[in-house]
C-alpha cells in the first residue's frame, strides 16, 4: 500500500508555509538521490537478461552476430557504465574527505 503525505500546503492554523517547505525539502532530497538509481538498475537488468534470456527473436537471428556489442546485455552494461558518474563523484568525495582527515 502506498503512503501519501499531506503536501497540499494547508496546516491546521491555515498558514501552509511549514508543510510546503517541508514537502519541497523532501522532494529535493529525493531528487538528489534519484541519479544513483540508474546505474545499479541497468546492471541488474544486464545480469538478469544474461541469465534469463531465451532464444533471440527471429529478426535478430537473421542478422547474425555482426558485432560483440549486439543484444540487450551489452546495451544494459553500457547504459550502466554511462550512468555511473554520480557514483564516481560520490566515491571521489568520500576519498577526498578521508584523505583530509
Amino acid at each position: 500500500m502506498l503512503r501519501h503525505s499531506n503536501c497540499s500546503g494547508t496546516t491546521a492554523a491555515g498558514s501552509g508555509s511549514a508543510d510546503a517547505s517541508s514537502c519541497n525539502a523532501n522532494a529535493l532530497r529525493t531528487a538528489d538521490w534519484l541519479p544513483f538509481a540508474a546505474a545499479p538498475t541497468f546492471a541488474v537488468m544486464a545480469v538478469l537478461t544474461g541469465l534469463l534470456d531465451g532464444p533471440p527473436d527471429m529478426l535478430c537471428a537473421a542478422a547474425g552476430d555482426a558485432s560483440g556489442l549486439t543484444g540487450m546485455v551489452p546495451m544494459y552494461a553500457l547504459m550502466s557504465a554511462f550512468h555511473s558518474a554520480p557514483w564516481l563523484r560520490l566515491i571521489s568525495s568520500w576519498r577526498r574527505s578521508a584523505h583530509r582527515a
